[in-house]
């Protein structure tokens, strides 16, 4: 009876990675890609960065985007350090961000500011944060040249910052993780859920007036999916994708494991809509599908260590590019048990965190009670 259980949960195992390599759009592939098309003449864009406490790094944001947009706009968020001398010293224009009203979440409420100052003599705004440095002079034509084909909001998973060994035995897989929920393609051709990636968003400012502007989604502790379901809703095409290292990347340092877990947990219960059962069904498809096959391999079993040791090598095949993309060791293919299970405990963290009264705590708030 154990070992046909265990094959049983063996052959469960070989199925939910072949149906994730299989039948999940290609999301590991990572085919979409900034092209290198025309955009339409004449498009006013306007940049718009929420800013706390960002001195170290929002001048190289400023400077990267000198000569891709026509404005640039930092609305700064009641920061303490030198936010303001920086941004201006870089060439943009500064806003200063009201109080935090009840009922919005501190960066949109600073979104909202930076976009009510840009007016409305732009055609596009582009949407980006503190720590985004734009690498390629040509990021805003691409983006611009994707609008052009029908596109209301385009966005780029931006690359995440893999230097220390930290961040390449984990980032790696924030970005797995998140385009496995969000296929890029099935998000393009609008037969997936809407998605987008926050750091580097360009939206048709016609588009976020019709769905009622960034108080639509005010509340919203995941902003950029908040607004890729605003705007598919509103009848709007989105498209997402990922940028490589020489277009945009992020300059934020998380350098230890204790720094990522809690970027982690600062939103992971958010996405599970703050639902006990979603969690624990959470904690269920992880352990199956990435625990359950290290534990077969082990079982003493043959037939049931071939499984699972199957289950574990389809895994790390599709693990494999944005292992590559990310420069990381490609030993760490075969850890992704490990690093699920690193994740699976970040976001048990986060709904202790949110239980706690501590939900989303970013720079002194609490974001997400």
């Amino acid at each position: 009876m154990h070992s046909q259980l265990s094959r049983a949960s063996g052959v469960v195992c070989v199925g939910i990675w072949t149906v994730l390599a299989l039948f999940r759009g290609g999301f590991w592939r990572l085919r979409e890609r900034l092209g290198a098309g025309r955009a339409a003449s004449g498009e006013r864009v306007a940049a718009v960065i929420p800013a706390r406490d960002e001195a170290l790094t929002i001048a190289s944001t400023v400077r990267s985007l000198r000569g891709q947009v026509g404005r640039i706009v930092v609305a700064d968020d009641e920061s303490s350090d030198g936010t303001r001398a920086a941004a201006l010293a870089a060439g943009a224009e500064v806003v200063r961000v009201a109080p935090l009203p009840a009922g919005w979440k501190g960066k949109l409420w600073a979104v909202a500011s930076g976009v009510e100052a840009v007016g409305d003599g732009e055609d596009y705004l582009l949407l980006t944060d503190a720590d985004i440095e734009f690498v390629s002079p040509d990021v805003v034509r691409g983006l611009l040249a994707l609008a052009a084909e029908g596109y209301e909001l385009v966005s780029l998973m931006v690359r995440l910052r893999c230097e220390s060994a930290a961040e390449k035995f984990l980032i790696p897989a924030f970005v797995f993780f998140f385009f496995m929920l969000y296929p890029p393609s099935r998000v393009g051709s609008g037969k997936g859920l809407a998605a987008a990636a926050g750091g580097c968003m360009l939206i048709r400012r016609t588009m976020l007036e019709r769905v009622g502007g960034v108080g639509a989604i005010r509340n919203s502790l995941i902003d950029d999916c908040a607004l890729a379901a605003a705007v598919r809703s509103a009848g709007g095409r989105v498209w997402l994708g990922t940028a490589g290292e020489d277009e945009v990347v992020s300059i934020r340092d998380y350098g230890t494991a204790a720094e990522i877990r809690a970027m982690i947990s600062r939103s992971a219960f958010a996405q599970l809509r703050h639902s006990v059962w979603l969690l624990a069904g959470t904690v269920v498809g992880l352990t199956v599908t990435y625990l359950l096959p290290v534990a077969l391999v082990f079982s003493g079993d043959r037939v049931s260590a071939g499984l699972g040791l199957l289950g574990w090598l389809i895994s790390a095949a599709i693990f494999a590019p944005v292992v590559r993309l990310y420069s990381a060791p490609m030993w760490t293919v075969f850890c992704l048990p490990a690093i699920a299970g690193f994740y699976l405990v970040a976001t048990v963290e986060s709904a202790l965190n949110y239980w706690r009264g501590k939900g989303g705590m970013w720079k002194g708030r609490v974001q997400d009670r």
